[in-house]
């Protein structure tokens, strides 16, 4: 089941980066190097990250892993 990461948009809605900004800040300040496209379909629910990728997301965000992509859907 795909479930939009509705809280990943939101965190960066709110610092005004595009998804270009996103995967620009991982590959310089984590070397972790995906696509805009990879990301937008993390931030769509289509993909899950690798654990490396999900790690350095969080921390781009100061936010912990759980609470982007360990949320439980509801029924």
């Amino acid at each position: 089941m795909i479930q939009k990461r509705d809280d990943l948009i939101i965190l960066r809605n709110k610092k005004n980066w595009s998804q270009k900004d996103v995967t620009d800040l991982l590959n310089i300040r984590f070397s972790v190097s995906i696509t805009e496209s990879y990301y937008g379909m993390i931030e769509q629910g289509s993909r899950i990250p690798s654990l490396n990728v999900a790690m350095a997301i969080a921390k781009l965000f100061k936010v912990s892993p759980d609470s982007l992509f360990n949320k439980k859907s509801k029924s």
